[in-house]
């Protein structure tokens, strides 16, 4: 998938003894959106803003995916060589002994000598990587920084490269002191390694001006020299995966409120530890009415969060989660000093965690995928949870037209405001977020517009983000899967049925929530005994609960007419 960009000018800094100034250069083929704003002059502000942007930076760069050895080159000439290396050998088997034991022998000495014979190479090698780093950083970054200016914030986004991060920055208004020109949008900015060299230059003392520039949507015409354009191919996995990100942090978790000081003992511990063999998790235990304790494995390091809480609604039995590829956490250390608040919305063991890191008006979200090496896309299905009838076009343009006029707002006052029953506008929210064209803000509980691409993504292209959820619509549509039971207890609503694929006949259960997200399920297949739900449901999971849509929306059309009666 080609995203297409065109900026006029670069992303600059200007920065003297008494002031900085940070221009960016936005993509001109958006709709216009620019802000221009001066950052308070107290300390806080200053900090809080550069340790923010350099946490997402952290996660723009960062790639933590193995890479061995590709042995496929070497095993195609090993094929071709073989006999022939073979008789050569055995023709020559005695004179290459004598070389072996005189080759054995020269190693021998210059063993003894490594030190002083290899220091010239070593100090060589690491002077040769010290200039590549610096030379070639540009060509890490995958996608220049998604900015979106709403009428009360900033809003930041980035992704890894491994595709297993992600990061979400919200800076409020009232962190500048004065505000001159803004249009709202959303913008991809020229974004370069040097930049965030000049993030750490921010300081109190040095009046600090941010703006995202207006300048190359005022030019008449495109042939201007200053404009220059990017092209870079992503992968469809890039793009579902962020896709997939905006979905979980839609799903309901258990969220528990941290201290800061937690938060710098679960860095400190790992820090001071290298695992050496699994389990290498941090398992959260709770249990209703008593404080977080946080269990680091291998080595049952044990970290009381005595000041922890758990919002929403109390549990009602004990609940271990654990979470792998901690050591993404050390992407919010900077931030430790500054927080005020920190909240980690545990989606379930394996699955993704959220950590929001408040710094009263600048936030910092932090999103992981079930473990490194499992990116948002390969195993991240998200938004298969989520509620899954069908709403109408109209319906969907209104729920859209009413987001973009407020930019920010939950489903009770979109509903309030759009007289649309709050089921279809959840619905409809959460198509939007699958497009691309909407994102959850958890600091704020709330959702947002935002257009992660110019263009409409090809939702055709990234229809079927899995092969369960490809072999679940031909079983839907087949006569093979039935509802065998369909009843709503303790607010919740439970399916059963069966499947029938080839052969073989699998009866799946289903347990929704009241908004109809799957909260729970099971079923008799390979697919869900490997995985449960961590790598999302099984595709006769997905089948029963096509077929059964159908009925559930039936039955909310008709309960407001049973209440009125």
């Amino acid at each position: 998938m080609e995203f297409r960009y065109k900026y006029y000018g670069a992303t600059t800094v200007d920065d003297s003894a008494r002031d900085q100034s940070f221009r960016f250069a936005p993509d001109t083929l958006r709709p216009p959106t620019y802000f221009e704003g001066t950052l308070r002059s107290d300390t806080v502000a200053s900090l809080r803003f550069r340790e923010a942007l350099s946490a997402l930076h952290e996660v723009v760069v960062s790639d933590a995916r193995y890479r061995g050895r590709d042995p496929e080159a070497y095993k195609t000439w090993l094929a071709a060589n073989e006999s022939a290396l073979l008789a050569a050998y055995m023709a020559g088997v005695g004179k290459l002994k004598a070389q072996a034991q005189q080759l054995a022998d020269e190693l021998k000495a210059l063993r003894a000598k490594k030190s002083e014979l290899l220091q010239p190479f070593y100090k060589a090698q690491r002077k040769y990587f010290d200039w590549l780093y610096m030379a070639n950083r540009d060509a890490w970054f995958v996608l220049d920084p998604v900015i979106t200016v709403h009428p009360q914030r900033l809003l930041f986004e980035a992704f890894s490269q491994d595709e297993s991060s992600y990061c979400a920055v919200s800076v409020g208004h009232e962190v500048f002191e004065r505000t001159g020109e803004m249009a709202c949008g959303t913008t991809n900015i020229d974004y370069s390694a040097s930049l965030h060299e000049e993030f750490q230059k921010i300081r109190d003392y040095k009046a600090t001006r941010f703006t995202v520039d207006p300048a190359g949507f005022t030019v008449a015409t495109g042939n201007d020299p200053a404009f220059h354009e990017e092209k870079i191919e992503l992968p469809d996995s890039w793009v579902r995966g962020f896709l997939q990100v905006s979905s979980a942090m839609t799903l309901p978790a258990t969220v528990v409120e941290l201290h800061p000081m937690d938060l710098h003992g679960i860095c400190a511990t790992l820090r001071q530890h290298r695992e050496r063999a699994g389990p290498r998790s941090l398992r959260f235990d709770l249990i209703p009415g008593q404080p977080a304790r946080l269990v680091f494995e291998p080595w049952n390091i044990v970290l009381d969060a005595r000041r922890s809480r758990i919002e929403g609604e109390p549990l009602t039995q004990p609940l271990s989660v654990r979470v792998w590829g901690r050591r993404r956490l050390l992407t919010l250390e900077r931030l430790i000093a500054l927080a005020t608040r920190v909240r980690v919305h545990l989606l379930g063991s394996g699955m993704p965690s959220f950590w929001v890191v408040e710094m009263g008006e600048i936030s910092v979200t932090l999103g992981l995928s079930g473990w490194t090496a499992n990116d948002w896309s390969g195993a991240g299905r998200f938004h298969l949870l989520q509620p899954r009838h069908e709403v109408s076009d109209p319906v969907k343009q209104a729920v859209a037209t009413a987001l973009q006029a407020q930019w920010l707002a939950t489903p009770q006052e979109l509903a309030a405001r759009t007289g649309l029953p709050p089921a279809d506008v959840r619905a409809a929210l959460g198509l939007w977020v699958q497009a691309g064209r909407a994102v959850f803000d958890l600091p704020a509980q709330r959702f947002a517009w935002r257009e992660l691409a110019r263009e409409p993504l090809p939702l055709a292209q990234l229809r079927f983000a899995s092969p369960e959820e490809e072999r679940a619509l031909p079983l839907a549509q087949a006569k093979g899967t039935r509802i065998g039971n369909l009843e709503r207890a303790d607010g919740r609503i439970l399916i059963t049925g069966t499947v029938r694929e080839a052969k073989a006949e699998y009866a799946p259960r289903l347990a929704l929530d009241a908004d109809e997200q799957l909260r729970e399920g099971e079923c008799g297949c390979n697919f869900y005994q490997q995985n449960k739900l961590r790598l999302g449901p099984c595709a006769h999971m997905l089948a029963l609960r096509m077929v059964a849509q159908p009925r559930l929306d039936a039955e909310r059309l008709q309960a407001p007419a049973q209440e009125a009666a």
